[in-house]
């Protein structure tokens, strides 16, 4: 009431009680004092009247609401008696329930303060109605729950076949082929685009929304997100558990043998696809339905159920990044660094606003250091390579496990090209090109592959990746030379490099590679592999076929030394051959050559070299050497020559005649 209205009626009460005394005193009043005091009595009575009708009117519109609780109370607590769930009845009956509800909070908002005892019977009865609506709202999303069920594997194939041997795996590091050999098709991978499933019955989605905007018109919003986020977890934990993902700790993890934690990573990469790029999509959609314009709500409710199983998976990243660097974990790394690459997108739509935003950040650190952890895992790799070191000679002169290994981990690593380049090209070059720890053994061949790849235009665009696979190749070349040298014959020291260079030719030439190395490094190593075979027939031949010189002139190298063939008679230059060939031949059937093809190459050399010369030979001196001296023929030395390198070795009887 503002000042002048307390003028005014401070002014009528003085004015009232002056007119009062005046009347008491018994003074006679004039005509027009009559007829004022006959209208001023009029009006006080118009006045009178009305408040007493507005008096009625309030009383009657209370007595109406408290009727109205009445009815709608008894609607509500009817229900408490009855144990059977509203919303199985029927949409009908879960209605009817939700306009008593409604219109038992309208009567509270129109109950004046001063009727408290109906006001509290009012507030006991909604909160009654309230827990109800919670029951019925978690009993329909637990009883109208959905599998999430998806028909195909999102995880790329780890079987395809990159013609890789078993056995090359077992002398370098703890790597299978399957370790290996991720796949090389990465288009398999789904593209989910936006693929939403149903997490709950599509037809009691409308009864969820009701039941939801009634509870949080009513006040009950915190209430509402607990039972839908108590829920839906719970839905959520059931699939990961269905998909074998355990709950384990960074240490659990740590202490896991790499074949437990390669299984547990394929999981790792299988779920995560399908959680990231449908069931996220399909809870933040289910949660949208639900809740509808209350926007804020529907997000709080979605990261509440989705944050701790997020955090569950990416504790599982992070463990994996904080291990120890081998080289037969770097593939699988790679694969999960390059899938949470992949899904960043996804991740930043799904946890854009701020709710999520912890779940943005902790997925963007993971990212990172899975990142981190592979480009230095692959920088370790080359220290691993030129660590490697033997103490007796493989067998054979064959193809080293060392270079299986090498050659088998750079192709399976193409598959992963873009992102490797891209994690090696933030690397500082200075500081990983000169790695090994022997210099005097190294350096001379990666300073010529150095010089390779500077005078080389790298082919497509992996300029980083490139740099280091021909690193790594030198450092192998280089190792390689170190252990040619265990092999007492020089012959097989050559037939060693001969093998492996040529097997590390041709698995650039015949895969993905080749892409990354370029036509000027085949071509270089084709060379060299061919000039170890030329190094070999030298070593080799030349001292057996010193015996058939008629100069006497020969060399006292390699197997089967002519030296002392020096004017020696022809029988006595048959005599000589014979034994130097029965050496080479016991010595070189033992050696191996697995690639059929270069097999036949050095054989037909042989061929070449040893028939042409004992041929010649053979037809100046026959008819003036006895028979007995001559113990093969040409025909005989060709089919014994088939032999070599069979990586079985043979002797040749003493006895032997045509």
């Amino acid at each position: 009431m503002g000042e002048f209205e307390v003028d005014g009626e401070d002014k009528l009460i003085v004015a009232a009680k002056y007119l009062v005394k005046e009347l008491r005193s018994g003074k006679s009043l004039t005509k027009n004092a009559k007829k004022v005091l006959g209208n001023l009595l009029l009006e006080l009575s118009r006045v009178v009247i009305a408040e007493d009708t507005q008096d009625r009117d309030e009383e009657d519109e209370i007595g109406e609401i408290e009727e109205r609780l009445n009815v709608v109370s008894e609607k509500i607590m009817t229900r408490e008696v009855d144990e059977s769930m509203i919303w199985d009845l029927g949409s009908d009956e879960g209605n009817l329930y939700l306009d008593a509800v409604n219109e038992l909070r309208s009567l509270i908002d129109r109950l004046d303060g001063s009727e408290e005892l109906s006001l509290r019977k009012a507030h006991d009865v909604l909160q009654t109605g309230m827990a109800r609506l919670e029951d019925e709202f978690k009993h329909l999303l637990v009883e109208n729950r959905l599998p999430f069920e998806l028909e195909h594997s999102s995880f790329r194939s780890i079987e395809a076949d990159h013609g890789v041997e078993e056995e090359s795996m077992a002398s370098f590091g703890a790597a299978s082929t399957e370790d290996l050999i991720l796949g090389s098709n990465n288009d398999s991978r789904r593209n989910s685009g936006d693929i939403v499933v149903d997490l709950v019955s599509p037809d009691v989605i409308l009864d969820l929304k009701n039941i939801v905007n009634t509870m949080i018109a009513s006040g009950y919003d915190r209430e509402c997100i607990q039972v839908c986020t108590m829920v839906r977890k719970d839905a959520l934990d059931e699939f990961l558990y269905n998909h074998e993902v355990e709950k384990l700790s960074i240490e659990d993890v740590l202490r896991m043998d790499w074949a437990t934690l390669n299984t547990n990573i394929k999981k790792w990469v299988r779920v995560m696809r399908d959680i990231v790029q449908v069931y996220l999509l399909s809870e933040k959609s289910l949660d949208n339905q639900i809740f509808g314009d209350l926007n804020e709500i529907g997000l709080t409710c979605f990261v509440d159920t989705v944050k701790a199983p997020m955090m569950q998976l990416l504790n599982f990243g992070e463990a994996v990044s904080l291990g120890p660097r081998q080289p037969e974990k770097l593939l699988r790394i790679l694969e999960m660094y390059e899938l949470a690459s992949e899904l960043l997108p996804e991740i930043d739509a799904l946890f854009l606003d701020h709710p999520g935003s912890s779940v943005r950040t902790e997925y963007r650190e993971v990212m990172r250091r899975l990142g981190d952890c592979a480009r230095t895992t692959f920088l370790e790799f080359k220290s691993a390579i030129a660590a490697d070191v033997s103490s007796h000679p493989f067998p054979g002169g064959a193809v080293h496990p060392l270079t299986n290994y090498v050659m088998n981990y750079l192709m399976a690593l193409t598959d992963f090209k873009h992102t490797l380049d891209s994690l090696l090209m933030e690397h500082d070059d200075a500081e990983d090109l000169t790695i090994p720890p022997s210099p005097d053994i190294i350096n001379p061949v990666m300073v010529e592959e150095e010089s390779t790849y500077e005078n080389s235009s790298s082919p497509e665009k992996f300029l980083a990746m490139t740099r280091h696979f021909y690193s790594i190749t030198s450092v192998l070349e280089a190792n390689l030379q170190e252990k040619s040298k265990l092999y007492k014959d020089v012959s097989l020291q050559h037939i060693f490099l001969l093998n492996n260079i040529h097997y590390m030719t041709r698995k650039v030439l015949k895969s993905e590679l080749r892409h990354i190395f370029g036509d000027k490094w085949n071509r270089k190593h084709t060379w060299k592999f061919q000039q170890q075979a030329t190094e070999y027939e030298r070593a080799t031949w030349l001292p057996v076929l010193s015996f058939l010189k008629d100069d006497g002139s020969g060399s006292g190298s390699g197997s089967g030394s002519g030296s002392g063939s020096k004017n020696l008679r022809p029988r006595e230059r048959f005599q000589g051959f014979n034994t130097a060939f029965e050496e080479v031949y016991k010595a070189q059937t033992g050696w191996l050559i697995s690639d059929e093809g270069l097999r036949e190459d050095v054989r037909t050399k042989a061929s070449m070299w040893v028939i042409q010369a004992y041929w010649t030979f053979y037809r100046r001196h026959k008819n003036s050497v006895s028979e007995r001296y001559i113990k093969y023929t040409t025909d005989d030395i060709e089919r014994l020559l088939l032999d070599l390198f069979a990586g079985s070795s043979k002797s040749l009887n003493n006895s032997y005649r045509r």
